[in-house]
Formats: structure tokens, sequence, C-alpha cells
């Protein structure tokens, strides 16, 4: 899949394009397909609550 390809989800502005666009401080991706970049902030809080249960073993 070539970067073209690839979804990447805007966490200051909350929407989602495909291929690299300018800036990327705000930018989280790539993902395989648009809904998974919808899923973007969802999937990031899912993983920090995951490692933060880890931290704490």
């Amino acid at each position: 899949m070539s970067e073209n390809e690839q979804w990447y989800y805007d966490s200051a502005t909350g929407e989602v394009s495909q291929g690299k666009q300018e800036g990327f401080l705000d930018r989280m991706g790539p993902y395989p397909t648009r809904e998974a970049a919808e899923d973007a902030i969802a999937t990031a809080k899912e993983r920090n609550k995951a490692w933060d249960e880890e931290d704490e073993k």
C-alpha cells in the first residue's frame, strides 16, 4: 500500500484525509482504511488505557 492510499486523522481539525498532507504535528496514522482513521482517537484511548494498566502491574 503506497503512502497515497493510506489514511490519516488530523487531531486539530477532526478531519480524515487520504495521503500525506502538509504539516504533521497533529496528524495520526497511517491507517489502512478511512474507518480506522475515523476511529483514531478511540483507538489511542484504548491503547493508552492498556498501557496504563500494564504500568500499574
